[in-house]
């Protein structure tokens, strides 16, 4: 597997980074994990507009789902070659009706659907799409959000996205043993302390340990958090490798 960081900030686009979206890619398949602000752009970078086989949105705040509104367009209204036949969107209830609201001017109510071919997450669901085995966890955040465990089913190699979440039992069973754990990172250690919405670099390093995963990487650490703090207190807790994510970095797993 091949892990492309399309973007990893968190809450609003860095002079760095786009959002978060991460393309994973195995066996000529691509799955695209969120389509946050400014990762639309960024994701030319990586495959053509129209390369992706499947989407899985981890949740419906706007850092991981509204540049799926610009991508409806690109989508709906090609002309050369045709409209795309509906891509598969794995996301929580009411995906659907929350990107056209947000669209605000669909030429119809449905129209999303005709390029998008909408599945329901639920908690504890297993979906297959190309080689991957998916494995979803309902985690802390305030609104409905999922972490993913994504398995190789030729290698047996793992990913675990974390998603937005605050600590909690789900995430670490999600990260057991995995190869690469993608864990968010948002807050300072001893600056915020808000209960189930994000962890700080010390809380994902802490997981990283309890689920004896075999490297860390952090992401979604929003512009106004100091990265390399985050970084430090991930590695008093966690012996193994611990990386930040950068836009455009690739990991193989």
């Amino acid at each position: 597997m091949k892990l492309t960081v399309v973007g990893c900030s968190g809450s609003f686009p860095s002079a760095e980074s786009a959002c978060s979206s991460y393309l994973l890619e195995a066996d000529g398949f691509r799955l695209l994990l969120d389509m946050g602000n400014g990762a639309l752009g960024e994701l030319q970078r990586h495959c053509g507009l129209y390369d992706l086989d499947a989407i899985a949105l981890s949740h419906l705040h706007a850092d991981h789902c509204i540049d799926m509104c610009g991508y409806f367009v690109a989508r709906y209204y090609r002309h050369e070659g045709g409209r795309c036949a509906p891509l598969p969107v794995w996301g929580p209830d009411g995906t659907e009706r929350r990107l056209t609201t947000a669209y605000a001017d669909t030429p119809t109510d449905s129209s999303m659907s005709e390029v998008f071919d909408f599945r329901t997450l639920t908690p504890g669901s297993t979906f297959e799409t190309g080689p991957f085995t998916v494995r979803t966890a309902l985690v802390r955040h305030p609104v409905e959000a999922y972490g993913f465990r994504i398995t190789h089913r030729d290698t047996g190699r793992v990913l675990t996205y974390s998603g937005d979440t605050g600590p909690c039992n789900e995430i670490d069973a999600l990260a057991a043993g995995a190869d690469l754990f993608l864990c968010e990172a948002s807050f300072t250690h001893g600056k915020e302390d808000i209960p189930e919405l994000h962890l700080n670099g010390l809380q994902a390093g802490q997981c990283a340990e309890r689920a004896k995963a075999r490297k860390l990487l952090l992401t979604h650490v929003p512009p106004w958090t100091d990265p390399q703090a985050n970084l430090r207190d991930a590695k008093a807790a966690f012996p193994g490798p611990v990386e930040l994510a950068r836009a455009g970095a690739v990991h193989e797993i």
